[in-house]
This record gives C-alpha cells, sequence and structure tokens, in this order.
C-alpha cells in the first residue's frame, strides 16, 4: 500500500514538472515566435524551432506545398508544441518569390532633409544679458522646423534670413515632434556680438557619408541599404529625407576595429555624378533607385525569417576598392518578434581573411548582405564596441517589406 502510494506520489510530481516546463515553454514561444510568417508560393513551411510544429488552424493537419502554391492567398495557422499542445494562432500569407541581386558594394550618401533639424538651442547675450530665445520658445533638440511664419524651409539661410527679418517681431515656427506637429513662436533678440536678430538656434539641413549595398532589384531598379537609419550625429534622431543622390565610391583605407573603438572604412565620392537616387530614409535602411547593378552577381531568392537559422553564413562586403568578397560569418542568435524590426541577429565574424584587414565589423559595412544556404537572409547593421568581431543584423525580409511599399508607394503616384 505504501509503495502504491509513494508511486503516486512520484507520478503527480513529475506530472506537475512535465506541465510546468510545457507551460513555461508555450510561453516562450508565445513570446518569441511571430504572429505573422511569409512563405513563398509552392515553398514548404517550416520552422527551426525543436519541437514546435505549424499546422492549418481549421483541421490541425499540416499545411502542404501544394496548399501554398498561389501567391496573395492568406492563411490562418496553428503553432504547435509536439503537436500535442497548442502554442498560438498566426497568419500566413503566401507571397511570390522574390530574387534579389545581394551586393555588399559601397556606396556615397548625400541626403536633404525634409525641414531643419534643429541640433541645438543656444544662450545669446543681449543688452549684456544671456537669453535663449528657443528655450523660451519651447524649442527642443531634435525638433524638425518645416515652416517660419508659414513659408517652407529646407536650408540653414533661410531659417537664418527669415529671423534676422522679423527685427525682434516673434516668429511663428511650424514644428514636427516625433509624430507630432507643434507650433511655437519665438522671439528673436539683438545679439550684442554683431547686432544682429538671432533665435539661438543651430539647425542642419544635410548631410553625407558612406554605406554598403545590401541588395538591387533586376526587375524595378530599387535598391537597399545600410539596414539602419541616417541619424543625426548630434541628436541621434533619424533624418526627415526631403531628397537625396547616390554616387559611387573607392573605398581607399581601414581603421582596425579594436575592444572599445570602432573601426571604419575610409573611402571618398569618385565624383559627383549621381548614380541612383535616395528615396526612403528609415529605421530599417534606406532604400532608393540605381541606374543599373553595382556588381555582376545573379539573383537569389530572398529567405522568409523563419527560413533562418543559427549556423554557418556568408557576407558579401568591400573593404579594397570597390568590389565586394565573400567572408565566412557565424549566426549566432536570431530574434523573430514582429516588432523587431531591426537587430534581428547577432552574428560573429570567423573568416581569418577578414579578421585580418578589419578586426572584424566596422563603420561603413553596414549593409554588408548575409547569405545562408543561397538565399539572402539580412544584412549587417551594427559592431559591438567591445567586441568587434561580432555585431548585429537585420533580417531580409524586414527589409524587403519597407522596398515593397515604396514600390507600391511610386506606382500610386505614377497612375
Amino acid at each position: 500500500m505504501k509503495k502504491t502510494k509513494k508511486f503516486f506520489q512520484r507520478l503527480t510530481g513529475c506530472l506537475a514538472a512535465v506541465t510546468l516546463l510545457a507551460g513555461t515553454a508555450v510561453g516562450y514561444y508565445q513570446y518569441n515566435l511571430p504572429d505573422q510568417f511569409r512563405v513563398t508560393a509552392g515553398g514548404k513551411l517550416r520552422l527551426n524551432q525543436t519541437g514546435v510544429s505549424i499546422v492549418d488552424a481549421n483541421n490541425r493537419t499540416e499545411i502542404t506545398a501544394s496548399a501554398l502554391k498561389s501567391a496573395n492567398q492568406n492563411y490562418q495557422a496553428q503553432l504547435m508544441l509536439f503537436d500535442v499542445i497548442p502554442i498560438k494562432t498566426v497568419n500566413v500569407k503566401v507571397v511570390e518569390e522574390k530574387l534579389l541581386v545581394p551586393c555588399g558594394t559601397p556606396f556615397g550618401i548625400k541626403m536633404f532633409t525634409n525641414g531643419v533639424v534643429v541640433v541645438g538651442v543656444a544662450d545669446i547675450e543681449s543688452d549684456g544679458k544671456m537669453i535663449n530665445p528657443a528655450a523660451v520658445a519651447g524649442v527642443k533638440v531634435g525638433d524638425i522646423i518645416t515652416a517660419v511664419n508659414g513659408q517652407s524651409v529646407t536650408q540653414n539661410n533661410q531659417v537664418a534670413k527669415l529671423i534676422e527679418a522679423s527685427k525682434g517681431t516673434a516668429v511663428q515656427l511650424s514644428i514636427k515632434r516625433n509624430e507630432d506637429n507643434l507650433t511655437a513662436f519665438l522671439t528673436p533678440i539683438l545679439s550684442d556680438t554683431d547686432g544682429s536678430y538671432k533665435g539661438g538656434l543651430w539647425v542642419r539641413d544635410s548631410t553625407a557619408g558612406i554605406g554598403t549595398v545590401t541588395f538591387y532589384d533586376p526587375n524595378t531598379g530599387s535598391f537597399g541599404g545600410l539596414g539602419h537609419g541616417i541619424c543625426d550625429v548630434d541628436t541621434n534622431e533619424l533624418m526627415p529625407l526631403r531628397s537625396g543622390d547616390v554616387v559611387s565610391v573607392t573605398i581607399s583605407g581601414i581603421v582596425k576595429g579594436q575592444k572599445g573603438r570602432a573601426g571604419e572604412l575610409r573611402g571618398y565620392f569618385n565624383n559627383d555624378f549621381p548614380v541612383g537616387q535616395l528615396q526612403k530614409n528609415s529605421e530599417s535602411g534606406v532604400y532608393g533607385m540605381l541606374n543599373s547593378s553595382p556588381v555582376s552577381m545573379e539573383a537569389i531568392p530572398v529567405a522568409s525569417k523563419q527560413d533562418v537559422k543559427m549556423g554557418a553564413a556568408t557576407i558579401f562586403t568591400t573593404v579594397d576598392g570597390t568590389a565586394p568578397q565573400n567572408y565566412s560569418i557565424e549566426i549566432e542568435s536570431i530574434n523573430y518578434q514582429d516588432n523587431a524590426k531591426t537587430k534581428n541577429l547577432t552574428v560573429k565574424v570567423t573568416d581569418p581573411r577578414l579578421l585580418s584587414k578589419t578586426g572584424g565589423i566596422v563603420q561603413g559595412m553596414s549593409g554588408s548582405p548575409i547569405v545562408q544556404d543561397g538565399k539572402l537572409v539580412g544584412a549587417v547593421t551594427h559592431v559591438f564596441v567591445n567586441d568587434p568581431t561580432r555585431g548585429y543584423g537585420i533580417l531580409a525580409e524586414n527589409m524587403v517589406e519597407i522596398s515593397e511599399k515604396i514600390s507600391m508607394e511610386n506606382e500610386k503616384k505614377a497612375s
């Protein structure tokens, strides 16, 4: 009798432990796996997760390739743990296969803002007193001034001239702050230094730099690069794009990355003749049109995020001259969450050739495409300052979604 009692106690304990582990696993996958999946028409929907399967939400049967043969369809599917325990219901979008050319070529960026970015506010000495008109008016660093007294402004000198012309009368500033449109009234004051009226504003209207092209679409001429947005160096806010040119670049030198100090690629613009135009500056990269493909490589399929797996991969990048080379890396971790638009991958450079040249990932390599199993899976975006051999990457699927939205917007404008 006692043996039977002990047996059932142990059995109950084991069942409780299994239930706890299963509940923990379900909670983990609910949080870490996406609610949206894209799958190529005619492909197979698989998950690189141990013990997790995906089935039709209606009949709990496997979603076959034949069921996914037509693009532009949506399915509801169920994620299952060990084919028994439901995790959550997800949406599956069937899309046409996307073929893009992985590039890895450097490009120069000349970008002009939509409005002017406030990068600082300053005290002005007037009548022996220090006054900050911009701060009094409620203007903040990171604000984007789009108009002064109803007149659109896109250049620094336009703002200065309109403030000077006020002769001390309050001017109305139209401001974009994050997603809000605001109005501020700034009263310029007469500077003791040079006898002109000033508003105590430091503003910026343009920027330039070097990055790496991730992909080129041979069907549309569109491209994506950087894998992260272009931000103002003082405010770290995304620069609002008005217009921008893409110019060709030659890499002429390398500052090798070291622990505690990021390295960089050094290069120069070959000329001022544009080879393309910028159309979008987003948190997930820059996008636009190129006059032609920057490389002669063949287009390859874009991987859906669930196809990306930890392990060996390759990056294409240019660290001297103008031609990219391939180098081996390791994908160490993957963030599949829908709300993670950047920094989806953690990668480690393993190729001794690249480590010898650069020490790992350096500034200017942002946008270098990552290829795994013959598919474009992402792009390098950031370096870990304390370990230049490692860094972050973005999923190619996230970049392609933005590129497709831009193409749709262009088609609507054209029609």
